[in-house]
C-alpha cells in the first residue's frame, strides 16, 4: 500500500485488539474474525491483513477503516476516541485496568476509591485556584485574632453548637470580644513563625516571609489569661479569623501540640486538606486531614501512632480548612 505507515497500523490493530479483547486477549480477538491466534499474530507484528480481514476487524471493533490505515477518519467534523493520542492513551489505560481487573476482581473497589481521590484531587486544585474572598476590616479593631481554645476543649460560648455562623456574626462577635480586651495590661508576648498549611494563592503570597505575635492579656479573673494572635496579614485576608490551640500530637511533626492554627468561616474544609471539624455529640473540635466520601467522613491523623477516625456524613456539623499554623 502505497503512503501507508506500516509500523502505525500494527500499533493500532494493538489497541483496537487491547480495547475489545484486553491485554492478553489475542486469541479472543482472533478467533472473532474467524482467523487463527497464529494468524492474527503476524497481523499484529509485521504484515498487513488483507482487506476483508481489515474490514471485520472494524465491524468487531467498531472503529472507522480509514482511521485504522491512516490514523484518522474520513469525516473531519465527528470525534473518536482513537482518532487522537490523547485519546489512544485513554484507550490503553481503559484496557489495561480492565485486564487487571480480568485477572484480579477484588481490585474493583481499591481501584475505584484511587480513582476518586483523583478526581477529588482535581477538585481541591480547582477550588483553590479560586480567588479567596476578603472581608472588610474595621479600622477601630486592632489586628488581633483571640485564640478561642484548645481543639480538645471547645470553642467560646458564642459559637453555635449545630450552625456555623455567617462570616459577617462571627466578625462582630470577634469584633466584641477583641475591643473587651483593648487597652488592658499585656502581661505576655512572644515571637512566632508562621507556616501555611492551605496552599491557596492568595493565602501563600500573603502570608511569604511574614512574622506574626502571641499577645496574652490578663483577664477579669485573676487566673484567668487570654491569648490573641497579632497579624496584620492574616488579618487583611480574613478579618473574621479565629485561633485554636492543638491539644495533643496527632499532627505531629507537622503540626505539634501546643501549636496556634489558625481558620475562618469563610474558608471550608477541602478534601485531603488539614481542617478544623466538629462532629455531633462529640466535646470539643479535632484537627485533622479530611476525607469525605459519599456516606462517611475520615478524619485521618498525620502522626501513625493513630488510627483513623471514621464517623457518619450525617454526623459533621461543620469543618473548616486550617489556614496556617503558627509555632511560639
Amino acid at each position: 500500500m502505497k503512503n501507508i505507515d506500516e509500523n502505525a497500523i500494527f500499533e493500532r490493530i494493538r489497541q483496537i485488539r487491547e480495547r475489545f479483547a484486553g491485554p492478553r486477549g489475542k486469541s479472543k480477538f482472533a478467533h472473532s474474525l474467524d482467523i487463527s491466534p497464529s494468524t492474527y499474530n503476524y497481523y499484529e507484528n509485521n504484515r498487513i491483513p488483507p482487506i476483508d480481514i481489515l474490514l471485520k476487524m472494524c465491524e468487531v471493533a467498531d472503529v472507522d477503516l480509514y482511521w485504522l490505515l491512516r490514523g484518522r477518519k474520513t469525516d473531519k467534523n465527528s470525534s473518536s476516541e482513537l482518532n487522537s493520542p490523547a485519546g489512544a492513551l485513554n484507550n490503553r489505560i481503559l484496557c489495561k485496568i480492565d485486564g487487571l481487573l480480568a485477572e484480579n476482581p477484588n481490585l474493583a473497589e481499591p481501584i475505584s476509591a484511587f480513582i476518586d481521590l483523583l478526581c477529588q484531587k482535581k477538585g481541591i486544585e480547582k477550588q483553590l485556584s479560586q480567588p479567596l474572598p476578603r472581608l472588610k476590616i474595621k479600622a477601630e479593631r486592632p489586628a488581633w485574632i483571640p485564640v478561642l481554645g484548645r481543639t480538645a476543649a471547645g470553642l467560646v460560648h458564642f459559637w453555635d453548637q449545630q450552625v456555623l455562623p455567617e462570616p459577617k456574626q462571627a466578625v462582630t462577635e470577634l469584633d466584641e470580644l477583641v475591643k473587651k480586651h483593648i487597652g488592658k495590661e499585656i502581661i505576655g508576648f512572644a515571637d512566632a513563625t508562621i507556616s501555611v498549611d492551605l496552599q491557596a494563592k492568595a493565602i501563600v503570597d500573603g502570608l511569604k516571609k511574614t512574622k506574626a505575635n502571641l499577645i496574652q492579656i490578663n483577664a477579669n479573673q485573676s487566673d484567668e489569661i487570654v491569648e490573641f494572635v497579632q497579624c496584620e496579614q492574616i488579618h487583611q485576608l480574613f478579618n473574621d479569623s479565629f485561633a485554636l490551640r492543638i491539644d495533643g500530637d496527632s499532627m505531629s511533626p507537622r503540626i505539634n501540640d501546643g501549636d496556634i492554627i489558625i481558620a475562618s468561616p469563610s474558608v471550608l474544609a477541602a478534601q485531603g486538606q488539614i481542617g478544623v471539624v466538629h462532629i455531633k455529640n462529640q466535646i470539643g473540635v479535632t484537627c485533622k486531614l479530611i476525607r469525605i466520601t459519599q456516606e462517611n467522613v475520615h478524619l485521618i491523623p498525620i502522626n501513625e501512632k493513630y488510627e483513623t477516625q471514621i464517623v457518619p456524613k450525617r454526623d459533621l456539623l461543620w469543618a473548616l480548612a486550617v489556614l496556617c499554623h503558627i509555632s511560639v
